[in-house]
């Protein structure tokens, strides 16, 4: 007999509309009910660990989910575990899963485009297939995943690309790593490295910011004055920025504040290929850190996580190349 806990952290899955206004909201009681009868072979426990929009989400909150999820496998020897989560900030939360989790069993987070008395909601069927996934053997040593529309996907590669299609999670570059079919779980890839922090808490302060055409040195400048353990830029293309920003940049880098590059672009990775004034090649030299393929959100959390094992700059390039 499985063991499948699933634990509920809110969001649009467990939200209702208003008939009247049209306004989507949390309730006081969830109201997203597992079609049972649909599985053999399992025991479900549910629990209520949050009930909030998931831009309410903090760092704070992913760390005690985490803990929360550890504690229960160690206690009760789960089989695996479903998350339900909000899908505006659901990768950053998966991925942080990813990288801090100890219990080795099939973690699967889930959520929902449309709200549980929506026409079409799909809530039921994606954490019906997020339970099947959890439940399945051939989930284990493959990292937190992220399962909805009945695809399989790595929380390291999952992003949320629409507003408000229930398609909206995809992998881009990679595609999904397998399908979830009325008879099967079906895998037909799985990653080759995952990556673990020892951790208990995080600490450290990084800011996200974004390259744009004509970027005013004066933003960077501001962000100098910011007390902060380290920065992510979305840079241009390959890994480059507007010419102006160059010097505030090598400026945080030299009071020691690691500032890690990645793509603006969803497919690709940044590498110090141009040598003209803000080229990756330039910044580079200056010691900026270059990543392999994270989107902004992520590197961010992954800066974090890393920060608080060493401030190194050569030990973070390393850790970032992974």
């Amino acid at each position: 007999m499985k063991k499948i806990l699933i634990v509920h952290t809110g969001g649009t899955i467990a939200m209702s509309e208003d008939k009247n206004t049209g306004e989507v909201r949390p309730t006081s009681a969830n109201p997203l009910a597992l079609p049972i009868d649909s599985l053999q072979g399992v025991e479900i426990k549910s629990e209520d660990f949050l009930n909030v929009p998931s831009p309410h989400m903090t760092i704070d909150l992913m760390m005690s989910l985490a803990h929360f999820i550890d504690q229960e496998v160690a206690n009760h020897h789960y089989s695996g575990v479903v998350v339900t989560h909000g899908t505006d900030t659901l990768e950053e939360t998966a991925y942080l899963l990813d990288l801090v989790l100890k219990c080795t069993c099939p973690v699967v987070v889930t959520g929902a485009m449309r709200s549980s008395n929506e026409l079409g909601s799909d809530g039921p069927p994606n954490l019906l297939s997020a339970v099947r996934t959890a439940m399945s053997e051939t989930a284990h040593n493959k990292g937190v995943l992220v399962v909805l529309n009945d695809e399989i996907h790595t929380a390291k590669n999952a992003t949320k690309t629409h507003t408000s299609n229930i398609a909206t999670f995809q992998s881009p570059q990679y595609g999904p790593i397998g399908i979830v079919t009325k008879r099967d779980i079906h895998f037909h890839h799985a990653p080759i490295v995952q990556e673990k922090f020892h951790l208990t808490s995080l600490t450290k302060k990084v800011l996200l910011i974004k390259a744009v055409a004509g970027m005013e040195k004066e933003i960077l400048e501001a962000v100098c004055h910011i007390n902060m353990d380290g920065l992510v830029i979305e840079a241009l293309g390959q890994g480059n920025m507007p010419p102006e920003t160059v010097a505030p940049i090598e400026k945080l880098v030299t009071k020691g504040i690691p500032v890690v590059l990645v793509s603006r672009c969803f497919n690709g990775i940044v590498q110090d290929t141009y040598s003209y004034d803000g080229g990756g090649r330039q910044l580079k030299n200056i010691g900026v850190i270059f990543t392999n393929g994270l989107n902004g959100q992520k590197t961010r959390i992954k800066l974090m996580a890393a920060l608080e094992e060493t401030s190194d700059l050569l030990k973070l390039q390393e850790i970032f190349q992974r």
